[in-house]
């Protein structure tokens, strides 16, 4: 008797510890993505090429964090670039900017300066988990600061996956910066003048998921990805001491009023589905613009058709940027 009732509870205990295991197996591998992809060793001739200006930045709460600073370089009939304006590139929770600078800084310098920012835990900067913009918004702030100290007054983020996202959070969380006053230091000596934040003018945000548990499904295995992703998050939560969950997309979109909003996504993403790309800018404030790139995978809009791709983006930027200025369109 005592043997069966043994073996009924090992048929239940068994099942829960062996997800227990799993779920927190996922939430290490979600914490802790590679600081770089093995392809980017061969990337130094192109940044090389691109030239720019390796930087030093300080998060909001302090960390180190490294980037390229890359001028502006104009060209083009219709358009000269401002030098008090710039482009906060944000990459995705896996590797370095670096990869997305070689892409996309040649054409994106042609409107204005970019700084390409690598997040904590990526590339150069300092060690951290990755928190999918929960702690990534200080490291927006500290490139906010550190553009305002060179005089930019207008900026646009362009992130990817979940750069994307942090952009959107950022702007929630911080505000786009119209308010005088906005981020300032209230411990700062009274009679140092501190720069005014650069106000955002501009989110670009290609293959934001609108819930963020949806970058845990491609590391599950089995039945109900979804419900364990959820479970994944909860460890996740638990090991920062936040949860990332509370300022995913589709809770804070919403927010972004007076920002000019570009959503992009790809009909082939199998972690951005078009049903929910679509969802996330249906919760976004009248005006935001979505692209679906026909053919397109996960952050592959510009490869796919890197003339539309830069045809679009161009456009929303610069028209975000006159309108920052005070020009009528």
């Amino acid at each position: 008797m005592i043997r069966r009732i043994l073996l009924a509870i090992g048929a239940v205990v068994v099942p829960i510890v062996s997800f227990d295991i799993l779920t927190r197996r996922a939430s290490r591998r979600l914490l802790d993505r590679p600081r770089t992809f093995p392809d980017e060793d061969a990337l130094g001739p192109a940044l090389d090429a691109l030239g720019g200006e390796v930087v030093r930045i300080r998060a909001r709460d302090g960390l180190r964090l490294s980037g390229r600073w890359v001028a502006a370089e104009g060209g083009d009939a219709d358009w000269m670039p401002d030098p008090h304006e710039a482009i906060l590139l944000l990459h995705g929770s896996s590797g370095s900017v670096a990869p997305h600078l070689v892409e996309h800084a040649p054409y994106l310098r042609r409107t204005a300066g970019v700084l390409g920012l690598d997040f904590r835990g990526h590339g150069e900067s300092d060690d951290s988990a990755t928190t999918f913009g929960l702690r990534e918004i200080e490291d927006v702030a500290g490139a906010l600061a550190w553009l305002g100290e060179r005089g930019v007054a207008r900026v646009a983020l362009v992130g990817f996956s979940m750069g994307g996202m942090t952009a959107i959070a950022s702007v929630a969380v911080l505000g786009d910066g119209a308010l005088v006053g906005t981020d300032v230091d209230p411990d700062a000596p009274a009679h140092v003048p501190a720069p005014r934040r650069p106000r955002i003018v501009a989110v670009i945000a290609d293959s934001a998921v609108p819930e963020v548990e949806a970058v845990a499904v491609p590391f599950i295995a089995g039945p109900a990805p979804r419900m364990v992703a959820a479970r994944v998050f909860d460890a996740v939560s638990r090991t920062l001491g936040g949860d990332p969950r509370e300022i995913e997309p589709i809770r804070v979109i919403g927010f972004l009023e007076g920002v000019d909003i570009l959503l992009i996504s790809g009909d082939r993403d199998p972690i951005l589905p078009v049903a929910d790309a679509r969802r996330l800018a249906e919760a976004g404030p009248p005006g935001t613009a979505h692209w679906i790139v026909p053919g397109a995978d996960h952050r592959q809009g510009h490869r796919v058709d890197p003339e539309g791709y830069e045809r679009r983006t161009t456009s929303h930027l610069r028209a975000a940027f006159r309108r920052g200025r005070g020009v009528d369109l």
